[in-house]
């Protein structure tokens, strides 16, 4: 076999088999095959697109180029949630313990985060204690005892899809659904998930800018989830601007507790009840999804869900009477309000640049050296479609440095106040085949 026959037959627009896309993906992952002959594959699959056969193919090989998360030794059906990314974006630190609350195990597997803020487990590291650095056999007992855990990823986990990433990244074949579908589906699987709920945003603050292009990247992550024997559910949600209040890591954390309380922003609240929702029913703990729905409100109101998330900071070594006590989250040494230019309606809020400037303050990395300000980061007081008087603070900034008028000027370059404006679609549609 061939690389150039392989690049030529997709080039011409017809369907790879089996095992000439195992052959690519093997040949790539261990060296022998060139990365110009694999960014021009790649380049032919952006123009001729793949069929379903060939996305659940690219995906299971790419699962298979490196370790496999066994999760048999876990009891029940293990149900994993991805979101493509945004601002803001606090919905695992909500439903890791919610969905657990009412008997969906939650074998969680997280990286620290690049960009605005960090990631999970750098969220949760505002939590004094709280590590991930547990064996797989506590891991797999923490969650059989108490239906949550959260451990740290491992360094071999779909080499293959690292490779074919760094390298879609600068050959200008990023943007393409299969390479997309693919790439975040044999993560998810390679970490042992047996089904998958995914949060596919769309706006500003996300990748795939248009409702449009949401639902094709959710149709074919679903499609491939369904096929390679994960049932896979999706919802396509917004993120024109951030979600919740909070951007910043221990700031996003003391809203999950408020939220896991029942008190947290509505926004934050519905998507988190959404998705568990779908969790709840894939993992058979719920037969509708309106029942599901009604098992995590009645966790939230009996405090089952802030109990449970004591429990899973406790088992990790951190201390649970932040939950109780936010004051004992870290904190940033200044606060300063950004006040509203004129009254109006807000009507837009670019939540990537928000992001950014929250960045500016520290709270997240540009590289994977950096080290992230736990404290620091922002609290919108405004939402799109909130009314504003003139001098009303539009949002709050916890900040460690003194001099922030560079952040201050970026918010207010990227917070529009208008005569009318409505508040923006939240969910905008459900996929579940």
């Amino acid at each position: 076999m061939r690389m150039v026959d392989i690049i030529e037959k997709k080039r011409d627009g017809k369907a790879l088999t089996k095992e000439e896309i195992e052959f690519f993906i093997e040949g790539y992952t261990q060296g022998d095959i060139p990365d110009y002959q694999a960014s021009s594959l790649a380049m032919a699959i952006f123009f001729q697109d793949m069929d379903d056969e060939e996305r659940a193919t690219l995906t299971m090989a790419m699962v298979n180029s490196g370790d496999y998360i066994d999760l048999s030794h876990i009891k029940g059906v293990k149900v994993d949630k991805h979101s493509t990314g945004g601002v803001g974006d606090t919905t695992t630190l909500v439903l890791a313990p919610l969905v657990a609350s009412v008997g969906v195990p939650v074998a969680k597997m997280s990286g620290r985060g690049l960009g605005h803020t960090g990631g999970t487990i750098d969220k949760l590291e505002s939590i004094e204690g709280f590590h991930v650095e547990i064996s797989e056999d506590q891991f797999t007992q923490l969650v059989n005892d108490d239906r949550i855990a959260v451990i740290g990823q491992t360094g071999n986990l779909t080499p293959a899809d690292k490779k074919l990433y760094a390298l879609r990244d600068v050959t200008g074949t990023v943007n393409s659904i299969p390479l997309i579908a693919s790439s975040i589906m044999s993560k998810k699987i390679a970490a042992g998930a047996d089904a998958i709920v995914l949060d596919v945003k769309t706006g500003n603050g996300a990748f795939m800018k248009t409702v449009e292009d949401a639902e094709a990247l959710a149709q074919a992550m679903v499609c491939i989830g369904n096929q390679v024997g994960r049932q896979t559910m999706a919802i396509i949600s917004d993120m024109s601007q951030p979600l919740g209040h909070a951007i910043g890591n221990a700031l996003e954390v003391k809203e999950a507790i408020a939220t896991l309380r029942g008190e947290g922003p509505k926004d934050l609240t519905e998507l988190v009840l959404t998705l568990g929702a779908q969790m709840v029913v894939l993992g058979q703990q719920a037969v509708t999804i309106d029942e599901a729905r009604n098992l995590l409100e009645q966790a939230i109101e009996d405090g089952r869900a802030l109990d449970k998330f004591k429990t899973f900071i406790s088992n990790q070594g951190g201390d649970p009477s932040v939950v109780d006590d936010v004051s004992r989250l870290p904190q940033a040494q200044y606060q300063y309000e950004l006040a509203a230019p004129r009254t109006g309606v807000v009507t837009e809020i670019v939540a990537n640049e928000l992001g950014i400037a929250s960045m500016m303050l520290g709270a997240g990395r540009k590289t994977k050296e950096d080290e992230i300000d736990l404290s620091v980061g922002l609290v919108l007081n405004k939402k799109v479609g909130d009314n504003v008087n003139e001098g009303e603070s539009l949002l709050t900034i916890y900040s460690n440095q003194e001099e922030i008028e560079e952040v201050k000027q970026k918010l207010l370059d990227n917070i529009t106040i208008s005569d009318s404006g409505d508040a923006p679609t939240l969910i905008y549609k459900m996929i579940t085949e």
